[in-house]
């Protein structure tokens, strides 16, 4: 499984695809601008959403985001874990939005 720091992923710049896992009720508390919400519970519905090429999956601690990136991978999917997730990526200085 591939993984980035998000200090990684945001020198990747803004055409790099950010998912975001979390669930509707966590992002509502602290989202990550420009990031596509697509809960993991319900990832299945959207997976004719999901962009072509590499893209980059994170949650709120990293543990759901490695799970979706590996489920994805095993689909022939391109998908590059987030470690730590918004909890590293705000630790890291990185803009959240509240």
């Amino acid at each position: 499984m591939k993984s980035v720091t998000p200090t990684e992923f945001a020198a990747l710049g803004d055409d790099a695809v950010l998912i975001d896992v979390r669930e509707p009720n966590e992002v509502a508390e602290a989202s990550i601008p420009g990031a596509l919400v697509m809960p993991m519970s319900t990832l299945n519905e959207h997976l004719d959403e999901l962009p072509d090429g590499e893209f980059y999956v994170i949650c709120h601690a990293g543990g759901r985001s490695a799970r979706v990136t590996q489920a994805l991978e095993a689909q022939g999917y391109s998908p590059v874990n987030v470690l730590g997730g918004i909890t590293q990526w705000e630790q890291e200085g990185l803009p959240v939005q509240r």
